[in-house]
């Protein structure tokens, strides 16, 4: 061997299977820091580099390199697994692990919606700090909720597709405009005076931020009027038009729209996206859309204003301006707003549509698959509920 040259290393191929599994883990959030790290040194060792360069590259040291290349190419991705450690021996076989988690996600408890870590210790046998570390193991989070909404317009599909065409592959010569009126009641979210907002003081003045205490307000509020706020998105630049009204109705609409055709240079093609509001479909606002046939109206589905990228910035002013804002008259709310817009609009920044049809389509179809079968195992349930045989009482002795 010539002089100056180390040990010769063994060529380390991953097949097709374990270099899924080994990108897989490196590209998981929830994946352990060294098991990721172990991969993605499997990974590029594979690419040729020697030990030395491998380490450098990740921060490593290089014999901590050698000693997982080596367990690779003894155990393959067990290898790269933690081995037994010494200390007391587990006292929770998987069996049990397997009907806790198979009880947590299946069964109801009967004096509840959902499972606690005390009534399913209760109910399991484990400990709750048991139950605990196998709900962290696993994920399930029974103590949460999340609401969502599916859409049944017949068009879902080519509204989908006509509307995330304009984003990600807009026309030449057009402007591309996300219109839509503000739908954020409130800050304490209540659904009151929908497409208003509302003009709201605290009944107690707000105790300002000190060191270790966070800002403090009351949890009710004064109500001092509402304003309904009109604002068109330009998807290009992320430029914001906005003007707050008094009443929502088509005539306020008209007037928005002819202050965006005043503000859209000649010769450009406008695409408006807006939902199926009953306003956006008069008869007024169709007759002035149809005498400007420039102007491209975009629907989006029903319950599906998630794909008006307008409704991201108003997510921006409710969390920024209106969440925590206190307002004493609908007069000095709407300076806030304009204040809001004139910052906004002093830096725009475009929002970054990613996702394609097909993505969301897919997403879609596999989350109402889910919601079909969840439907279909709920049926069987009160269907077997209903026709069970139900027990006679004893009868009477004569």
């Amino acid at each position: 061997m010539p002089r100056g040259m180390g040990r010769p290393m063994a060529a380390l191929v991953p097949s097709d299977g374990e270099r899924s599994f080994l990108e897989a883990q490196v590209r998981r959030h929830r994946v352990a820091r060294s098991m990721s790290d172990r991969c993605r040194m499997i990974l590029r060792c594979a690419e040729g580099p020697s030990n030395k360069a491998v380490a450098t590259e990740i921060g490593a040291h290089e014999r901590t390199v050698g000693k997982w290349r080596r367990r690779f190419l003894k155990d393959r991705i067990d290898g790269l697994l933690d081995e037994p450690r010494p200390g007391r021996p587990r006292t929770i076989a998987d069996e049990k692990v397997a009907e806790v988690i198979e009880r947590t996600l299946a069964a109801r408890p009967a004096d509840a919606t959902h499972r606690s870590l005390r009534s399913m210790a209760k109910a399991a046998g484990p400990s709750h700090t048991t139950i605990w570390r196998i709900w962290g193991a696993f994920g399930p989070q029974p103590h949460r909720a999340e609401t969502f909404k599916l859409s049944g317009d017949p068009h879902f599909v080519d509204k989908v597709r006509d509307i995330t065409g304009l984003y990600l592959s807009p026309p030449d010569r057009a402007l591309v405009v996300c219109v839509d009126e503000s739908e954020h009641a409130n800050a304490t979210g209540s659904s009151e005076h929908a497409n208003q907002i509302q003009a709201l003081d605290r009944t107690q003045p707000v105790l300002p931020m000190l060191p270790g205490i966070p800002e403090r307000r009351t949890h009710d509020d004064e109500r001092n009027g509402t304003t309904s706020l009109f604002a068109a998105l330009d998807v290009a630049t992320g430029s914001v038009i906005g003007k707050c009204y008094r009443r929502h109705r088509a005539r306020e609409l008209l007037d928005f729209l002819k202050a965006i055709d005043r503000n859209v240079p000649d010769g450009l093609d406008i695409h408006i996206v807006m939902d199926s509001y009953a306003t956006h479909k008069t008869a007024a606002v169709k007759a002035w859309l149809a005498r400007r046939p420039h102007w491209h109206v975009h629907y989006t589905p029903t319950s599906a204003s998630w794909l008006n990228q307008v409704e991201r910035w108003f997510a921006e002013l409710t969390r920024k301006q209106l969440q925590r804002g206190v307002h004493r008259s609908t007069l000095q709310l709407e300076a806030d707003i304009r204040a809001f817009f004139d910052k906004h609009n002093h830096d725009p920044k475009p929002f970054k549509w990613t996702k394609s049809a097909d993505d969301i389509l897919a997403v879609v179809k596999r989350f109402r698959l889910r919601v079909d079968q969840s439907s279909c195992s709920e049926l069987q349930i009160q269907v077997t509920r209903r026709h069970a045989p139900r027990a006679r009482p004893p009868r009477r002795p004569r």
